[in-house]
């Protein structure tokens, strides 16, 4: 369906990107903006705003397309972003989700079965099981989640269990999953992303590298899950 009138579920910069180029496209646009700030440039980029209790409510967003007679939401980044339960919730709501389906966004957000749907493609992952077969150092990882948070690099047994307890009581705070396996280390990775962008209708298309080790010095707990 064509998109008329879209929500940004989000603020700042990202929202203020994507209203722009909706007024490119003859797109009608809605921001969303906490009480603190409804003067905020997000708000007063787009065409009218919908005050929200919280950005983190996913009811509260759905509730202000609905009032503004928005046909779809656009999620930007962080927040519900990766949210599968959000995306179930905005198409169940009869409005179209601006992102990718709650079946790959699960995928994607559980590292175990992300690496099992690139092996089936065919693409090389690091070896993750248990620590007798991968041998040391190894990394410790949180299933869920990201941004560093449940990730422990381990370089002898005798570490071991305490960096198990440790990446998995980060995990359940972070994520409300401690769910974690233990993957093969490299000591000096790079960090290479590769975005995809796909229409819904089976056609995708890849929008180049980008090289993100330049971006920051790595963390003490860098990781990466694909040899690069």
């Amino acid at each position: 369906m064509a998109i008329r009138k879209l929500l940004v579920a989000n603020r700042g910069e990202i929202a203020v990107r994507i209203f722009r180029t909706c007024r490119e496209l003859g797109i009608a646009t809605v921001a969303v903006a906490a009480p603190d700030d409804a003067g905020s440039l997000h708000a007063r980029s787009a065409d009218e705003t919908v005050e929200i209790a919280s950005y983190l409510h996913s009811e509260e967003h759905i509730r202000a397309a609905k009032q503004a007679g928005a046909d779809a939401i656009h999620p930007g980044y962080g927040f519900l972003s990766e949210s599968a339960a959000f995306a179930e919730a905005v198409e169940a709501a009869g409005l179209v989700f601006v992102g990718p389906t709650p079946e790959a966004l699960r995928a994607g957000g559980d590292k175990l079965a992300a690496k099992r749907v690139a092996r089936a493609a065919g693409v090389p992952v690091l070896d993750e099981g248990d620590p007798a077969d991968l041998g040391y150092p190894l990394l410790v990882k949180a299933a869920a989640g990201g941004g560093g948070r449940g990730m422990r690099i381990v370089r002898s047994a005798a570490e071991l269990d305490t960096a198990l307890g440790a990446a998995r009581r980060e995990a359940e705070t972070a994520f409300g999953d401690g769910t974690v396996f233990c993957e093969r280390f490299l000591e000096r990775p790079r960090h290479v992303e590769i975005q995809l962008l796909g229409d819904g209708r089976g056609e995708a298309v890849a929008l180049g590298e980008r090289e993100c080790s330049v971006q920051r010095p790595p963390p003490r707990s860098v990781r990466c899950s694909a040899p690069a």
